[in-house]
This record gives structure tokens, sequence and C-alpha cells, in this order.
């Protein structure tokens, strides 16, 4: 594993500059936010603990899909499914965890289940659509764009059908309770913890890095691409549909319509954070602070009253900036 190893370890055992770049971009783009804040609204942008903890929430679902889209990105892959799994993971969990006796439940014989129930079948929803894209793309050598589109298109049709439309409501107080508060930040939290240590520390970390930076030389080293990459995608489609469990339970409904752009939002949080899209280079902590910076620029952009089709133009443009930023990186480490 002598190549692989050596080609992944200047990225993953790299100094901490990287981020440490990352959070000064945070630093400065908060910074502007709070003055521009003084002079166009009279108030402080960074000194209202509300709307920072509200912002903190509303970031931290899409968060753990970006935790999953960027061990993808780092394995040279991307994926276009999450915001699908998340709309079809929603509509399975919602209907299971009717509260009892609820005459109008989707499926009335299917009330009152125990909570771990629909918390399974979510989860098991993700980890089979995750497989499927990593089968796909291991085995069948489908660009994985096609195969996650196709995902992607596939759960969204699947989250419509299930109950022809029909929003779901109601939910039990212990699959509310998930929910509740902040209780998706520390679920956040406890994922983003896990597979940091997963990346930096075991030999999960190493394929991936290995496989992103050169999977031929990951080959030969004895690395199995394809039984590693088929782990990645189905860890990503897990979190995907734990996302979908967490957002269904803090809205106390479920549509299928839910977790649109999912996807691309979880994509920028990974990209801004400094995570390659040429795969082999990248970091939980860093899609951490590009998460942060994502929601803090999505947060001052309504505290400035900013119109929403004004905030999707600037989103596109930071998402494109991040991108050139990383080529511009690239090119510069290669003359190096």
């Amino acid at each position: 594993m002598s190549d692989a190893s050596m080609a992944a370890a200047p990225r993953r055992h790299r100094p901490m500059m990287a981020e440490l770049n990352i959070l000064l971009v945070l630093v400065g783009i908060s910074l502007t936010f709070e003055i521009l804040g003084w002079i166009m609204q009279g108030q402080s942008f960074l000194g209202n603990w509300q709307r920072l903890s509200i912002m903190i929430l509303q970031v931290s679902v899409v968060g753990i899909i970006a935790i999953g889209v960027t061990q993808v990105i780092i394995s040279g892959g991307i994926d276009l499914s999450s915001g699908s799994i998340v709309g079809a993971t929603a509509m399975i969990s919602m209907s299971l965890a009717q509260a009892a006796g609820y005459e109008r439940a989707i499926y009335p014989d299917l009330t009152g289940l125990p909570v771990v129930v629909p918390l399974l079948a979510g989860l098991l929803f993700g980890l089979l659509c995750g497989t499927i894209n990593g089968v796909l793309i291991a085995y069948t050598r489908i660009p994985p764009f096609i195969a996650t589109l196709g995902m992607m298109v596939t759960a969204r049709g699947f989250a419509k059908w299930y109950t022809k439309g029909q929003p779901i409501s109601f939910p039990s107080d212990s699959f509310a309770a998930i929910g509740k508060g902040m209780m998706p930040v520390f679920i956040f939290l406890v994922v983003a913890l896990i597979f940091h240590v997963a990346l930096k520390y075991t030999r999960y970390g190493k394929f991936t890095y290995a496989i992103g930076a050169n999977p031929q030389a990951a080959r030969v080293s004895g690395i199995n691409v394809e039984r590693q990459l088929v782990r990645i995608y189905a860890i990503a489609g897990l979190l995907s549909a734990l996302a979908g469990i967490v957002v269904a339970a803090r809205g106390l409904t479920a549509q299928a319509g839910m977790g649109t752009m999912y996807e691309l939002d979880a994509i920028a949080m990974a990209v801004i954070g400094g995570v390659s899209l040429t795969g082999g280079r990248g970091s939980i902590l860093g899609t951490m602070i590009g998460m942060v910076i994502f929601g803090v620029i999505i947060s001052g952009f309504t505290f400035l009253r900013l119109d929403a089709y004004y905030q999707e133009m600037i989103k596109g443009v930071i998402i494109v900036a991040a991108v050139v930023a990383d080529v511009y990186r690239q090119k510069k480490r290669k003359k190096a």
C-alpha cells in the first residue's frame, strides 16, 4: 500500500494551514456583515445570538449530508442524489412514525410503532440507495455524475409515488424529539467527529484519500478500489437518510419536495471548505468551516434584506469562485 499511502499522506497529514486560511475567510466575511449591518441596518449582525443559533440550526441538517459528500469528493466522485434521498427518507420515516390512533394516517395500520422502526426503515433506505450508487460506479464504471443523477430522479419519483404526493404530518412525540431544539446540531457534531476520526486515523480514511489521489496506484498497492467506493457511497446515502429523518422530525411533516437543492448546498459547503473536486484532498474540519461560512453568507444576506433571487445568484457565484480557487491551487502546487 506504499504508493497509495505516500500519495495520500501529504494531503491527510499536511499542516493546518488550509483550514486556517478558510477560518480567516470566515472571520473576514463575518466582520464584513457586521460592518454592513451597522451601516445599513444600524444593528449588529454578530451580536444577535438568536440569529446565529438559528443559522447554525438551519445549516446543520445540510451539514450532515456534506459530511458524506466530502468523502465522496475526496475519493474523486460526486453525489447528486443526496437531496432526493432526503425527500424519500422523510416520507418513509414519517409514514411509520405516525402517532397512535391518528385517524388520517396514510397507513392507519402502521400507527403507534416504536420510534426505532421509522429510524431503521429510513436509514436502510438511504443505505440501499447509496449502495446502488456505489455498485453502479465501481463495477459498471458509469461516471458518478450519471449514476447519482439517475438515483436523484428515481428517489424523487419514489417520494412522490409513495403517498401519491400527499404530505404526512403528526408524528409521535418520540420521533419529533429527534428534531427538537438544538438536537440536529448535536447529531451533526457527533457525525462530524466520527468521520473526522475515520478519515484521519483509520484504514478507511487512508484508502479513501489514496483512491482520490491516484486510483491506479491504489489498486496496484493492494486496495480493493471497487469495494471501497461502494462503502463510501453507501455511507453518503446513509447520512443523507439521517438528514431526511432529522428534517422531517424538525418540521413535524414530510413532503415529497423536501431536500430540493440540498445536494448542491452540501457540495458547496465541501468545496468552500477546501475539498478538491479533483479528489485526494480535503477534511471534515474544512467542511465544517465551509458549512459555517455558507450559513453566515445566507444569514447575512437575509439580515441585509437581500431578495431571495439575488441570494441564489450570489450562491452560484460563490460555488464557481471556490472551484476556480481550487483549480488555481492545483496549478500552483504542480508548478512548485
